[in-house]
């Protein structure tokens, strides 16, 4: 079914790549590898995987079922299943503002992921010394112009996408890029794997230590289960509204959440064999693919810049993936006020350039680092709404309506194509995953959240 735009996925094979393609982001490519190793490498991967298939992967499934059943954007779906309960709007109205929020510092990160691409593939980063990364970053990431002129560069290309339409654009773009990312990636892998000493990386990476897995672990795992897949923002709302009426519900959600967790993996694989080959420090978090991995591809003489290039081109391509599927979300809204596509594309980049540039301009020591809000940078508090508070808050409210308010026939209906489909799972799915697991789930990350924060 498309929207009352008439707009939709013209296959399952580009719905499972575009909504992939949203997933798959810079979170993938550097957190999950990270927290993996922190967490007890196997044991943390054991529990991720339960998890992302029996907490993430249904809300998924909910968010596509109302998405595909009303056709609308996420602030009209709600009310358009339930005439009768209109404030569950605002449900779909705070997904859209945390779309809002995190496409604007999503950018910002964007931002330099593909400054660092650039200066890999001119050569600049080959010629810092390795103890002077941190303050290259620092330098850059504090500055006004030229970390905001990457923004907008970033900006530019998404929103050419968008104005492609869904099927011309995002769909026919997300075909392109996911085969190549994945590709980029084993390439990836097959060097660092071939590096001396690359096995401890593997071992880091996949032993399961349980002595690490603690508490803290166990909602981490939590954590990335359901952030990663781009649920609790209206996001996959949108993106269940272009979903071909015959298309299987269950079987998308599955593809998408094997690609995700996949290329999650990957990058793990790609990253930390080559960190200890390179004697370079595993625990570095989120500095590790500014401040670390520089280190570490410089170490490898000439074939070092290839790998750099190449490392730094997958995390871009990964980073535009998302941003596409964000401002799609954004872009619909919009197209329901008479803006038309191209209109509504270009009014919300000029919106969220400036939220965007002012997170820049307040990260580290930027120009406006002195104004605080709650005793945090503009950049901080964004960082904080949008990582532990708006999703999983959002997420709560779509798993309660769609578990507990929305008509189960109708859920039937759209998960069986009208009876076409055999749902054996449905009571397992329903009435003890997405009733009572999800939500309960979501409320502990929610409150873990608030009281660690």
């Amino acid at each position: 079914m498309a929207t009352k735009t008439g707009e939709g996925f013209s296959s399952s094979f580009g719905a499972i790549m575009a909504a992939a393609g949203s997933a798959v982001g810079l979170g993938n490519i550097w957190r999950f590898p990270y927290i993996c190793g922190k967490y007890g490498g196997g044991a943390f991967l054991i529990v991720y995987i339960v998890f992302v298939l029996f907490i993430g992967m249904v809300l998924m499934m909910g968010e596509f079922v109302i998405g595909r059943r009303s056709g609308e954007d996420p602030m009209k779906a709600y009310p358009a299943l339930k005439p009768k309960r209109p404030g569950w709007k605002y449900v779909g109205l705070a997904g859209l503002m945390t779309c809002f929020l995190i496409l604007a510092i999503y950018l910002v990160i964007s931002g330099w992921t593909l400054n660092y691409f650039w200066e890999s593939l001119t050569g600049r980063l080959a010629g810092i010394a390795d103890s002077d990364f941190g303050e290259h970053f620092k330098q850059f990431a504090s500055s006004a112009g030229r970390p905001l002129l990457c923004v907008a560069i970033f900006l530019a290309l998404t929103a050419l996408v968008i104005v492609g339409g869904v099927d011309k654009g995002i769909e026919r773009v997300s075909k392109l890029l996911m085969p190549i990312l994945v590709v980029l990636l084993i390439a990836l892998c097959v060097r660092s794997l071939t590096l001396e000493g690359a096995s401890a990386g593997l071992s880091y990476l996949f032993k399961p230590d349980f002595s690490k897995l603690t508490g803290e672990g166990v909602l981490a795992a939590l954590g990335q289960a359901l952030f990663s897949l781009s649920v609790g923002m209206g996001v996959m709302i949108v993106y269940g509204s272009y979903l071909p009426k015959d298309d299987n519900i269950l079987k998308t959600s599955l593809w998408i959440t094997v690609c995700d967790f996949a290329i999650a993996i990957l990058s793990g694989v790609a990253i930390f064999p080559a960190v200890f080959a390179c004697g370079q420090d595993p625990t570095g978090g989120p500095g590790l693919v500014y401040q670390v991995l520089p280190v570490v591809f410089n170490s490898m003489g000439t074939i070092g810049r290839i790998f750099s290039i190449t490392f730094f081109l997958l995390l871009s391509l990964a980073a535009l993936t998302s941003a596409i599927s964000l401002l799609e979300a954004l872009t619909q809204w919009f197209s329901g006020k008479r803006l038309g596509r191209t209109g509504s594309a270009l009014t919300v980049s000029l919106l969220v350039i400036f939220l965007a540039a002012a997170a820049s301009f307040s990260f580290g020591d930027g120009i406006w680092s002195g104004f605080k809000i709650a005793g945090m940078s503009l950049f901080d508090l964004l960082d904080k709404l949008t990582g532990t508070i708006l999703p999983p808050v959002c997420a709560l409210m779509t798993i309660i309506f769609f578990g507990w308010v929305m008509n189960k026939e109708d859920i039937i209906d759209e998960l069986s194509n009208h009876g076409m489909v055999k749902i054996g799972y449905f009571k397992l799915f329903y009435h003890i995953l997405a009733r009572v697991v999800a939500p309960l789930a979501l409320l502990i990350v929610l409150v873990a959240g608030i009281i660690g924060g």
